[in-house]
């Protein structure tokens, strides 16, 4: 049985993941699991440590510990915490040593995208076997080559065979707001109940309502959802992202460069601060071809 199905045992856990309920994941009891759930759960509880904001925390739970999965969960770690040669090192061992491990397939596909190296990221997400997470990451990837063609095949496919799960939802949302029209409306509504269910709120289901809604034009109530993730956690690298993007469409441009400044003291290569000093660069490096020549 698909441990993540909706008779699994991870069932739980996982979409508490996925709906950014950490402090759920870490809560969770792994003593009732089956022996083979325990290491995929324990991988899950390192992954919310990690997203909580303790990397640090995370490589030292691991130091000891042995194996491929293990040593992708410290590679995505030391990534986050800005190590990336040593996480790349890692991650290219591992792809060459145990590309089938799932763990290794979806950490070490991340720490790949995240490092420019899209098409290997690829490679070693099409080696799932019918892993739903490894689907919505390469519907993610394609969403950012701007092959919205090839996220909804992802997604549609995927549908066909797990029309229930929580994350199929979520990767078709994303693909919606890219579609844009009605499938804006279909998007908020899948974002506003995850947002709004007592059960299922968290500061990530909140910047996804606040994005679904911008994607509307409904920029009050934009405001509305990014401020009450900002007053769960102020310091969300996601929330603060999504404030400057809205504050700068909004003309607040005290607040943007408030929410800039926190970013930059974050999480200094957000690819939101990455792709604006890119940008910028080419601003002026236009500019300086129409520089004023004095005679």
């Amino acid at each position: 049985m698909d441990p993540f199905s909706a008779e699994g045992e991870l069932l739980t856990i996982h979409n508490a993941f996925h709906q950014g309920q950490y402090q759920v994941v870490l809560d969770f009891d792994p003593s009732s699991l089956s022996k083979s759930n325990v290491i995929p759960a324990r991988v899950l509880k390192l992954r919310a440590q990690i997203a909580s904001g303790d990397a640090k925390g995370a490589v030292s739970s691991v130091k000891n510990e042995s194996g491929p999965d293990f040593a992708a969960v410290k590679a995505f770690a030391q990534h986050t915490l800005g190590d990336m040669s040593t996480a790349m090192k890692q991650v290219e061992q591992l792809v060459e040593s145990s590309s089938e491990n799932a763990t290794v397939q979806i950490l070490g596909g991340i720490v790949l995208q995240l490092s420019g190296r899209t098409e290997e990221a690829l490679s070693l997400l099409s080696k799932h076997q019918g892993n739903l997470e490894a689907i919505a990451l390469v519907t993610q990837i394609h969403l950012q080559q701007n092959r919205t063609d090839l996220a909804l095949k992802e997604v549609s496919a995927a549908r066909k065979w797990a029309q229930d799960s929580l994350l199929v939802n979520i990767a078709e949302s994303w693909v919606g707001m890219r579609v844009g029209g009605e499938s804006y409306q279909s998007a908020f509504y899948v974002f506003e109940e995850m947002a709004q269910t007592p059960s299922s709120t968290s500061t990530k289901s909140l910047v996804s309502q606040a994005i679904s809604e911008l994607h509307l034009g409904r920029l009050p109530e934009a405001e509305a959802a990014l401020n009450q993730a900002l007053e769960n956690e102020p310091k969300d690298v996601e929330a603060v992202a999504n404030a400057i993007v809205l504050a700068t469409i909004m003309g607040k441009s005290a607040e943007q460069q408030s929410y800039l400044e926190e970013l930059k003291r974050s999480q200094a290569n957000h690819p939101l601060l990455t792709d604006l000093k890119e940008k910028s660069d080419l601003f002026d490096q236009a500019a300086g071809k129409y520089a004023a020549k004095v005679a």
